[in-house]
């Protein structure tokens, strides 16, 4: 019997996202590779995705981009939890990515659900309702994304995965540094750009810009050192423009000051065969090896320093590095594993009541 799985992804982005948005571009991959070994797919996502099997529409566009912008995403939220509880029974197993929001399906099917959680998790007021929802069975994207709720119910650790088809390779450094995902205070660009101008490379930066916080973060610290030839910014790039972006850079500058989940840029800018400058906190240590896929350091001198000697680094092995522990055929299989184990675990517990 053909396996029948459904994909619940955020509705703030399309699938594949138009510009900035990981998880939609992590469930796009993931439902192409479930595709491929001829699993029935569903995604529960916006009207303008673009993915291989059903998709059931769950707003008419995404959220984010919506013009005039939306005011409170609560609603469209619950309206998405009522349509894939309307499907639910249609489904061997429901695979939600939309973190908070779809827990309350485990009490309203009977349908076996796994939850991929890929944000943090060292905050109170999430903690909360994933301990509430005990039935719940999680995937974490990095064994060190479990570090605050450790006990939770977890099912795997299963790290993201991309396609190689779809980098091409770049042999050559070129001689700029990048900077790509979104402007924050936990992504740090005023560290990239401190990196820069110590190793006196240009900084090229690619990122998003949330209104608010972020937007504050930018203008008092960001745009003063925008001139752009020492410091260029780019804003958002598609999907499209990252193998230029990406790929021509003589490194990708990493210094985050959070714990963070996964950082799927990194393995993309290594698929490219670029190599990556980081600060080892959360997964980072989990992804790249340092002196092999770049250089990890703590200190900002440290790391300036290695920024001069990004040239020396073996941009096949950087590749070499994602086919063999980061691929989406890789990705694929660990998920088909965890969801006949929860369908069997569901089984089991109908059957002992």
């Amino acid at each position: 019997m053909r396996l029948r799985v459904a994909l619940l992804a955020p509705p703030f982005e399309s699938v594949p996202p138009l510009l900035y948005g990981g998880t939609e571009r992590v469930v796009h991959e993931l439902a192409r590779g479930l595709h491929s070994q001829h699993i029935e797919t569903t995604v529960f996502a916006s009207a303008d995705s673009t993915v291989p099997g059903r998709l059931i529409p769950v707003t008419p566009s995404a959220l984010r981009l919506r013009n005039p912008a939306i005011h409170d995403p609560a609603p469209h939220l619950l309206d998405m939890l009522a349509t894939v509880a309307t499907h639910a029974d249609d489904f061997d197993i429901i695979h939600n990515h939309n973190d908070l929001w779809m827990l309350p399906l485990h009490r309203m099917t009977k349908t076996p659900m796994v939850t991929t959680l890929h944000g943090r998790l060292d905050i109170p007021d999430i903690i909360l309702p994933l301990r509430s929802f005990k039935e719940a069975r999680y995937i974490s994207i990095s064994d060190s994304q479990r570090d605050p709720v450790r006990t939770l119910s977890w099912i795997s650790t299963i790290h993201h995965g991309v396609d190689l088809r779809r980098f091409q390779f770049h042999p050559k450094p070129g001689n700029y540094l990048a900077f790509l995902g979104r402007i924050s205070h936990e992504k740090r660009p005023d560290l990239a750009i401190e990196i820069a101008k110590k190793a006196d490379i240009p900084l090229k930066i690619a990122a998003k810009i949330e209104k608010g916080r972020d937007q504050d973060y930018f203008d008092a610290l960001i745009r003063p050192h925008i001139d752009g030839r020492q410091v260029e910014f780019i804003g958002e790039i598609s999907e499209s423009e990252k193998s230029e972006f990406l790929g021509n850079a003589l490194g990708l500058v990493f210094p985050i000051d959070w714990p963070e989940p996964f950082g799927l840029v990194m393995i993309e800018s290594l698929a490219f065969g670029t190599p990556v400058l980081a600060r080892p906190l959360g997964s980072v240590p989990e992804i790249l090896k340092d002196g092999v896929t770049g250089y990890m350091s703590l200190d900002i001198h440290e790391l300036a320093r290695r920024a001069r000697e990004l040239e020396h680094i073996d941009r096949s092995r950087c590749r070499r590095w994602v086919s063999e522990r980061f691929s989406m055929e890789r990705m694929v299989e660990d998920h088909i594993h965890v969801y006949k184990k929860a369908i069997r675990d569901r089984r089991h517990l109908i059957h002992s009541l």
